[in-house]
């Protein structure tokens, strides 16, 4: 007998889908309320990078005395650093009304959209930089960056 094959998955394209928010408050990460989801703003419309937004693990080597193999453990997780770019206004209405050097509050990550019992991550951050990107050839962007401040809450449902 063989092993249970994992179920397939329905591919999609995040483009379109995918929902990125700015939180201001939460009150427990594991178990947001439909209010304060609500009460953040959809940054979805304005981003055109992303850059972290992920919690990785570490390990540590574990060396015996009596044994020439070096094994592993899993020690410490962390997310390291992130960022989103958006597309800067011509008018300067864009992210820096929204988002400014200094901000707490949380970025929320809905990979399959909005909808009541999908997952999402919610990362508790700090906005640590607003730095404009000036590439002459390029469309205008300002790339927000962030700093994870506790352990992000991942794979938690999105309330109806």
């Amino acid at each position: 007998m063989s092993a249970t094959p994992i179920s397939q998955s329905t591919r999609y394209y995040r483009q379109g889908i995918s929902k990125v928010l700015w939180v201001p408050s939460i009150a427990t990460l594991s178990a947001p309320t439909r209010s304060e989801i609500n009460a953040g703003i959809d940054l979805s419309p304005e981003i055109s990078a992303t850059s972290g937004w992920e919690v990785t693990g570490n390990t540590e080597d574990v060396n015996a005395l009596g044994s020439r193999f070096t094994g592993k453990v899993p020690s410490n997780t962390e997310a390291g650093d992130s960022s989103l770019t958006f597309f800067a206004d011509a008018t300067s209405v864009d992210v820096r009304a929204v988002l400014l050097r200094g901000d707490f509050g949380n970025i929320v990550w809905m990979d399959e959209g909005d909808v009541a019992g999908y997952l999402m991550d919610i990362f508790p951050v700090q906005v640590t930089g607003v730095p404009k990107q000036r590439d002459i050839t390029a469309v205008a962007e300002i790339m927000v960056n962030f700093a994870t401040l506790r352990e992000p809450a991942e794979n938690v449902v999105i309330p109806a």
